[in-house]
């Protein structure tokens, strides 16, 4: 079944002046405009093309990339408003509308806001909406504690940071997790620290586990050796500083350097670590 508002991959069925017919399957055959036909492209060659209807309401392919598929949530900026709602750009010729309805302020030109994609019932146009909290946390989670997840982040609040987890669920990335500012609509990996009896999720944007630590110990190693076998580094150095340096948590470099030492490849010094030579040992 070919899906509006998704990448589909059709078969090419006729070639004409300005570009191909696709097989459309229960929408009949759609229409490939030239600019976006592929090189070369021949009859029966099956071409990914993304779905959707253009200013007049007609089914039509693209090989332009959109920003977003339908079920997603994407940063967009607003291209222009006018009497039915704001339009953004979200990188296809005809913008996405956002009717006022599903704005939950109202949007204003050259703004960037977070919104859902999706096909609506009634009038079978993709819209967006500001509105994501009708659109999330409406299945339940079935995630695994260490899973990885892609994340956007939403909003910045007392405790840390909303962020949106596989465009289905909200979770919370805790300040104590962050060490610099995440902008909004950041898009980074995270990982499920733990799913609430309640289905709140808490998540980390380091990686946990056994994995991570063997991952560090080998950037701590690294960089000794880059600092002649030392790095001015303790377990009373502020968080902050080892952060801008290591790119790690203070939790996480106490792990790797206990890792480090019981394997005895460092030895710990009153202002540092330093790098057990081969002759130490």
């Amino acid at each position: 079944m070919v899906a509006i508002g998704r990448y589909n991959k059709l078969k090419v069925v006729k070639k004409v002046d300005f570009g191909l017919y696709l097989d459309g399957e229960e929408h009949g055959e759609i229409l490939l405009p030239l600019r976006y036909v592929p090189e070369n492209a021949e009859i029966d060659d099956l071409i990914d093309v993304f779905i959707y209807l253009d200013s007049e309401d007609r089914i039509i392919a693209t090989t332009a990339k959109p920003f977003a598929q339908v079920d997603e949530v994407a940063f967009l900026k607003v291209a222009s408003v006018n009497s039915i709602g704001a339009f953004l750009d979200w990188g296809l010729m005809k913008d996405l509308l956002v009717p006022f309805r599903e704005q939950q302020k109202t949007m204003e030109v050259g703004k960037y806001y977070l919104v859902f994609v999706y096909l609506d019932n009634d009038s079978k146009r993709i819209v967006a909406s500001a509105k994501l909290d009708k659109f999330l946390d409406n299945v339940p989670p079935a995630y695994k504690v260490g899973e990885e997840v892609d994340l956007i982040i939403a909003n910045q609040t007392d405790l840390g940071y909303n962020a949106v987890i596989n465009h289905t669920h909200w979770g919370m990335i805790y300040s104590n997790e962050v060490f610099h500012p995440l902008a909004k609509g950041l898009r980074i990996k995270g990982y499920i620290r733990k799913v609430r009896e309640d289905d709140k999720i808490d998540l980390s944007i380091q990686k946990p586990g056994y994995d991570r630590i063997e991952e560090i110990s080998s950037l701590l190693l690294k960089k000794l050796n880059e600092n002649q076998g030392f790095l001015k580094i303790t377990d009373k150095t502020n968080p902050e500083y080892i952060h801008m340096k290591l790119g790690i948590s203070k939790k996480t470099f106490k792990m790797a350097v206990g890792a480090l030492y019981k394997a005895r490849l460092i030895k710990m010094e009153a202002d540092g670590i330093r790098l057990i030579s081969q002759n130490e040992n």
